[in-house]
């Protein structure tokens, strides 16, 4: 994978919706705090259109991320929040300026089609975190924006996480994937799709009906998603419904249930995902994961 150049005082961090529409007020504590960094803020020409829920038409939203992917006076993309949208576009990107001069696209949840399209397609190492929708309204710094800030200058080395009742202990070294297990699940079977032989996958969702995350567990499952992983990182699991009738199983019982036969290493209780604190995570770089009895750690 390449690495992107560390951000210095003085850099240029874009940010563009690929998905939902977003106000200059819901920007300003992060347009804040950014510059508070000696970051330099561009905002994406259509960042403030609105074609319904999305921040601009496809054409325009497209358009946003294209001229960031080539502005090699950009040294980082900041997703300004997720929704659902960024597949819609994904497909008429190109990414071959991108690849010649790299620079670290952030996100989570629906900016999970970016992180993989670009690890399957590009080979460029992204940022999973905190977007400016997400920061603190009063323009303070907390744990989230932190790990931010420290993956984006080169700060973050290491995680030590309390240990879980459903982990599966074991050690294992692979390049980090992953993201919305939602949007995992979307992109089966289309170019987008990571390839997760070798590698460690980092899982989390938001307000799916548990008998659905159970399905897209069984889809990954028996697609050979999660055959050749070497571990397994599940962060949070967020605001989950059940029917009237219950399902029986919390989302970590049920994910507990369809990776218990994979034989590797499996760490819950990451703080990353629709949480707080959602700390950054180095998406296609190496790392070791390490899962104890009582607390896991996480290397770059």
């Amino acid at each position: 994978m390449i690495q992107p150049a560390y951000l210095t005082s003085g850099n240029t961090i874009g940010i563009v919706s690929t998905a939902r529409k977003i106000s200059r007020e819901e920007l300003e504590p992060a347009i804040g705090l950014l510059e508070s960094w000696g970051l330099n803020v561009k905002l994406s020409h259509h960042l403030f259109e609105v074609d319904h829920q999305f921040a601009g038409t496809e054409e325009q939203r497209t358009a946003s991320l294209q001229e960031f992917l080539d502005d090699e006076n950009i040294h980082a993309i900041l997703c300004a929040r997720g929704g659902y949208g960024t597949v819609q576009i994904i497909d008429q990107l190109d990414f071959s300026k991108f690849k010649s001069h790299p620079k670290w696209v952030i996100g989570y949840s629906d900016v999970t089609t970016l992180h993989c399209h670009i690890h399957q397609n590009v080979d460029v190492e992204t940022i999973h975190g905190i977007m400016p929708i997400n920061f603190p309204k009063d323009g303070s710094e907390n744990e989230s924006t932190k790990t931010l800030k420290q993956a984006l200058f080169g700060e973050l080395d290491q995680y030590a996480f309390e240990s879980q009742e459903f982990n599966q202990l074991g050690e294992c070294e692979g390049e980090l994937i992953g993201g919305n297990l939602s949007i995992l699940y979307s992109l089966s079977g289309t170019n987008s799709t990571v390839n997760t032989v070798g590698k460690i996958l980092f899982l989390e969702d938001l307000d799916e009906y548990l008998y659905h995350i159970d399905r897209m567990m069984m889809n990954l499952k028996k697609s050979g998603f999660l055959s050749g992983l070497k571990g397994i990182v599940v962060g949070g699991m967020s605001d989950m419904n059940d029917n009237a009738i219950p399902y029986g199983m919390s989302a970590l019982e049920i994910i507990k249930k369809r990776t218990s036969t994979l034989n590797i290493p499996v760490a819950f209780n990451f703080p990353a995902g629709h949480c707080e604190p959602n700390k950054a995570l180095y998406f296609g770089r190496k790392c070791t994961l390490k899962v104890g009895e009582r607390e896991s750690i996480l290397t770059f």
